[in-house]
């Protein structure tokens, strides 16, 4: 698959902004939605993060999933026998219902891209689970696809347009009119790390001495791994321990990777680019299984620098550091009145943050395809760093490492049948 480019990528936005496809049933007379009409639903994936999922707006119809006891569970909390929810083992029956606006995708992050293109192909609009996706390539496939079809795309990571930043106790919308105002100077240096608000759950780790254990009767083994390599099974590689391996995530940063850098790269200005430098602070990791890293650093063309401390090892860390002042937690601050400049500073213009609203009028929600592809970029920029335990330099144009070993992390092979 040839790499999307960053110029390719704002010329595909130009074209795609002149054709627009709205599914005819979601519009009522003249264009209009009856206020009666709800926009219909299939939920792939019924591990955890599904039961958040069950309650998005929208008139559920199908859930699926490989696990036959995590689909027994989510259809009795939704008491889909009596609301009429169909369920499904193959994800391809679910997308190929006619009466199905939106997919969520609730799977591990080996399927995301996959099942995507596969349901935006089926004239399906999206709200997928972060990371966008496992790999970078996957990634630049899935804006393709979403270009290519005129789908609407939705990340479930929401922190740059509304809640408080996790444990910052500051929000992202107020931090961007300050970052826009250049009050704090250019460029900047954001910590993200427990002085700072935040957890990177190094729980998340493999296990490098797994014996191999007979497949459970209600899980169908080989649709879980799909275009992963087939590994003799144990428990600790499927559902939530899943992260801890390099197959089907990254550890902490690909749990949380995309909820806390997305409004980062926001802030910093960086939602059509990535960093073009990552250093590594780790011991050497496992073939198969994720370890812990110390510090990630990534490094922007304008010097703008992200610092991902496992360590906490900065102590006296601000959020956000510039050349005239510095953010800490909690809107602290060495800037004088700093509360006060920032409601005097003029608001951001509105985003659309009702995916809902973007299905109907097909104008981009807040966090879609586009930007989404960058952040979570960073994030695989940073795991493929951890993985191979080395400092790169990255090209955002070509999406490729001055690393071959690196570069070849960018589009990986998937086991056959699967292919993009």
């Amino acid at each position: 698959m040839k790499p999307l480019t960053r110029r390719q990528t704002l010329k595909s936005l130009a074209a795609y902004a002149t054709i627009q496809i709205v599914p005819s049933r979601v519009l009522g007379l003249n264009g209009q939605t009856p206020p009666s009409e709800e926009l219909t639903r299939g939920i792939i994936g019924c591990g955890g993060i599904s039961a958040a999922h069950l309650k998005m707006p929208g008139r559920l119809l199908s859930l699926c999933d490989v696990d036959s006891k995590h689909l027994a569970q989510r259809m009795a909390d939704c008491n889909g026998e009596k609301n009429g929810v169909t369920p499904y083992h193959d994800y391809r029956e679910l997308i190929a219902r006619e009466d199905i606006d939106i997919v969520h995708i609730c799977t591990p992050p080996h399927w995301h891209a996959l099942m995507a293109i596969d349901a935006m192909k089926a004239g399906k609009d999206l709200w997928t689970e972060k990371p966008m996706s496992r790999t970078i390539g996957e990634g630049a496939a899935m804006v393709k696809a979403a270009e290519k079809y005129q789908r609407m795309v939705r990340l479930n990571t929401w922190f740059r347009f509304k809640d408080t930043l996790y444990g910052s106790g500051m929000r992202t919308e107020l931090l961007k009119r300050i970052t826009s105002s250049r009050i704090l100077g250019w460029p900047l240096k954001v910590t993200v790390s427990g002085v700072t608000g935040f957890d990177w759950k190094f729980f998340w780790v493999g296990k490098t001495n797994l014996q191999e254990q007979p497949i459970p009767e209600e899980l169908d083994y080989d649709a879980w791994l799909g275009p992963a390599p087939r590994k003799p099974y144990n428990a600790h590689r499927v559902h939530q321990t899943f992260r801890g391996y390099w197959d089907y995530d990254g550890g902490g940063l690909g749990d949380m990777g995309q909820h806390y850098l997305d409004p980062v790269q926001y802030l910093l200005e960086k939602d059509e680019t990535a960093p073009i430098g990552v250093e590594i602070d780790a011991d050497p990791q496992d073939a198969d299984a994720v370890g812990t890293w110390r510090r990630i650093t990534f490094t922007y063309a304008d010097g703008c620098q992200i610092v991902l401390d496992g360590e906490n090892r900065d102590k006296q860390a601000a959020y956000i550091e510039g050349p005239k002042g510095k953010v800490f937690k909690n809107y602290e601050s060495d800037i004088p009145d700093l509360r006060k400049k920032i409601r005097e500073l003029p608001k951001l213009p509105p985003m659309i943050t009702d995916f809902h609203e973007t299905v109907r009028t097909r104008k981009k929600f807040a966090l879609n395809e586009e930007n989404g592809f960058w952040s979570s970029t960073m994030v695989n920029l940073g795991i493929i760093a951890h993985r191979l335990n080395k400092n790169l330099n990255f090209d955002p144009e070509t999406l490729t490492f001055d690393d071959a070993e690196a570069t070849a992390l960018v589009n990986q092979p998937m086991r056959g049948p699967w292919k993009l």
